[in-house]
């Protein structure tokens, strides 16, 4: 009897071991989610997430890529003493071009700590917004829009027939920038080029829109971003604005001085 006993009990722990330890292998070591399901241009984008342990000297590591597979952002987003960590995005800017099913990726520690959620993103509308700011750089006016950071100087190399964008970003943004024709240029006989853009060294991809007159770029940038280099064909004519005018006063000085000098000359009877 006794025997037929521990028969059951050991059956018995068999059956309770087999059936608790799926529990513990599916319980997640990390999760994330978002407040709603879809967003469109412009709403605020809370990202919510919870780790089963907290890992000392780890950051949480995310990542949003678009619909066409594009990189939209990365983070590294600090685990609280509740073991929670949050951020939260911008839905828009022209990284955010692709209509439809968005990824956000995070891992913490290790491959084994990863987790993904997804939302739905209606596009951007493509309106460039109207001009806020603008400054003068070698006489010439640009008109732009910054987010997620500020201007602080903006420089011509000529050498590399460039415009050196210094900036300082806070976060991830987008510089939409207006450059005059006279000023920075990318030409291919009379046909347009293609401008290159460096962001803190890094060719990126951007958008353009054109006129007669100008050329407006609308460049994307992550936090902590220093530098935008724009690179075209020239950068200021040989003889600008200002250098023309000087030009022009020396030629007629040098006029007016010869004919004097001339007329100083001639006998006079």
């Amino acid at each position: 009897m006794r025997s037929h006993f521990m028969v059951f009990a050991l059956t018995a722990l068999l059956v309770l071991s087999i059936g608790v330890s799926p529990t513990f292998a599916l319980e997640e070591a990390i999760v994330v989610t978002t407040e709603q399901p879809s967003y469109q241009e412009g709403d605020k984008i809370v990202v919510l997430g919870e780790v089963k342990e907290i890992l000392s000297g780890f950051p949480v590591t995310l990542q949003v890529i678009a619909a066409n597979g594009n990189l939209v952002t990365i983070q590294q987003l600090d685990v609280g003493t509740d073991r929670t960590f949050s951020t939260t995005l911008t839905a828009g800017g022209v990284l955010w071009k692709s209509q439809g099913t968005y990824t956000i990726k995070v891992l913490y520690g290790t491959e084994a700590r990863t987790a993904e959620a997804t939302f739905d993103f209606g596009g951007t509308t493509g309106i460039t917004p109207t001009f806020g700011q603008s400054l003068t750089v070698e006489g010439f006016g640009i008109g732009y829009q910054i987010t997620g950071g500020s201007i602080i100087s903006i420089t011509p190399d000529i050498d590399q027939s460039s415009l050196i964008i210094e900036i300082k970003a806070v976060d991830d943004g987008e510089l939409i920038i207006t450059l005059p024709r006279e000023l920075i240029d990318a030409k291919i006989g009379d046909a347009d080029d293609d401008f290159f853009v460096l962001v803190d060294a890094e060719e990126v991809d951007f958008d353009e829109t054109k006129t007669d007159l100008d050329r407006t770029l609308t460049i994307g940038f992550f936090a902590g971003t220093e530098e935008i280099e724009i690179i075209g064909t020239f950068v200021i004519p040989e003889f600008g604005t200002i250098a023309a005018l000087i030009l022009a006063v020396a030629i007629i000085s040098i006029i007016a001085v010869s004919a004097k000098t001339r007329l100083s000359i001639i006998p006079r009877y």
